[in-house]
C-alpha cells in the first residue's frame, strides 16, 4: 500500500462535505468526516491498491522486483487476508455513516461497494481494465480518486444531486491525466505481459503529452466554468493548483521512466488546490440552486475555509 496516495481521496471527503453545503465545524462533524476519511483512504483505497498488487505481481516482478509480494516479504495468504479484512471494513464504516447520517438508501454504503467493485474489474481477471483498455482503466482510477470521495463526502452532510455527480464525473477526466502518470513505472512489465496502458499503446512520450493535456483541458474547462458564474478566487485556486502549469518541461523532458515517475507526488498534492477551488465553486451552484443567497454570501465563508486550510 501507499499511505502518500490516500491524501487526494481524504481531501475529496472535504470538498465534498464543503459542496454538500450542510457541513459545519464541530466536534461531531469533524469526527464523522474522519470516519469518511478512514473509510474512503487506508480502508477502501488500502484495499483497492493491495488488490492490485496481488494480481499485478507479476508485472511488479519485472518493474519492481523488491516489492513486498514479488520478494516474498509477505505469504499470498496474508494478502488474500489483508484484502478482505480491508474491505469488510471498509463497507461496515460506510454502513455505519449511513446510519449516523439517517439515509433511508444506503447510499455510502452502495458507493462502497461500487467503488470496491470498479477496483475489482481495474485489477482482476477476466475483465482487467488496463489489460483491454488504457483509456478505460485511467479513467476509472481518476474518477475513484476524485468523484467517489467526492461524492461519499456530499452525501454524508448532505443529499447528493446530479449536478455534483456530472461535474466531479468532468472533472475526474483530469483525473484521468494524473493516472496514466502511474503507468510510466509499468511499461516494461506491461508491454512483456500484454497489458494496454496508455505508455504502452502510444509510446511514453506521447503519452505524456496525453498526461498533460487532459490535465490542462479539464481543469481549463472548469476555470472557464467558474469564470462563467464570477468566481475567479476559486478559478484562480485552480490555476495555481494545476502542477502542469509548473512542471511541463520536468514531465516532457527525455528523462528516464523512473524520473519521470517523480511527478506523480506532487501532481495529486497540488491538484488538491484545484479540487478546493472545484468544491468551492460547487458550493456557490448549491446555494443558487437552493435559495436566493449570493455568492457574494459565500465568498468569506470559502476563504477563510481555504485560508485556514493553506496558510495563505
Amino acid at each position: 500500500m501507499k499511505p502518500i496516495t490516500w491524501i487526494p481521496l481524504m481531501w475529496g471527503v472535504i470538498c465534498g462535505a464543503v459542496s454538500s453545503g450542510g457541513f459545519t465545524w464541530n466536534l461531531e462533524n469533524v469526527l464523522i468526516a474522519a470516519a469518511c476519511m478512514l473509510m474512503s483512504g487506508p480502508l477502501l483505497a488500502g484495499y483497492t491498491q493491495t488488490l492490485n498488487e496481488y494480481y499485478d505481481r507479476d508485472v511488479d516482478a519485472i518493474n519492481e522486483p523488491y516489492r513486498p509480494i514479488p520478494s516474498g516479504a509477505i505469504s499470498l495468504p496474508k494478502v488474500v487476508t489483508q484484502i478482505w479484512v480491508l474491505l469488510i471494513a471498509g463497507i461496515a464504516v460506510a454502513f455505519g455513516l449511513d446510519r449516523w447520517a439517517g439515509h433511508e438508501f444506503p447510499i455510502l454504503t452502495v458507493l462502497a461497494i461500487g467503488g470496491s467493485f470498479v477496483s475489482y474489474i481495474y485489477s482482476a481477471p477476466p475483465l482487467k481494465l488496463k489489460q483491454n483498455n488504457g483509456w478505460l482503466s485511467s479513467y476509472a482510477l481518476g474518477a475513484s480518486y476524485i468523484a467517489l470521495p467526492w461524492w461519499a463526502g456530499h452525501a454524508l452532510f448532505g443529499e447528493l444531486n446530479w449536478t455534483i455527480a456530472i461535474l466531479t464525473l468532468i472533472y475526474s477526466l483530469a483525473g484521468l491525466g494524473i493516472a496514466i502518470v502511474n503507468d510510466f513505472k509499468s511499461v516494461e512489465g506491461d508491454r512483456q505481459l500484454g497489458l494496454r496502458s496508455l505508455p504502452v499503446m502510444f509510446g511514453v512520450t506521447t503519452a505524456a503529452w496525453i498526461c498533460v493535456l487532459m490535465i490542462d483541458v479539464f481543469q481549463a474547462g472548469i476555470a472557464g466554468y467558474l469564470i462563467s458564474i464570477r468566481e475567479p478566487v476559486c478559478c484562480n485556486l485552480i490555476a495555481a493548483g494545476d502542477p502542469s502549469n509548473h512542471f511541463p518541461g520536468y514531465v516532457l523532458s527525455p528523462r528516464s521512466v523512473k524520473q519521470r515517475c517523480q511527478v506523480s507526488g506532487e501532481r495529486p498534492t497540488l491538484s488538491s488546490i484545484g479540487d478546493a477551488g472545484c468544491c468551492s465553486s460547487a458550493r456557490a451552484c448549491w446555494c443558487i440552486t437552493s435559495s436566493n443567497n449570493s455568492l457574494r454570501d459565500l465568498e468569506p465563508v470559502c476563504l477563510n475555509f481555504l485560508s485556514n486550510r493553506f496558510n495563505l
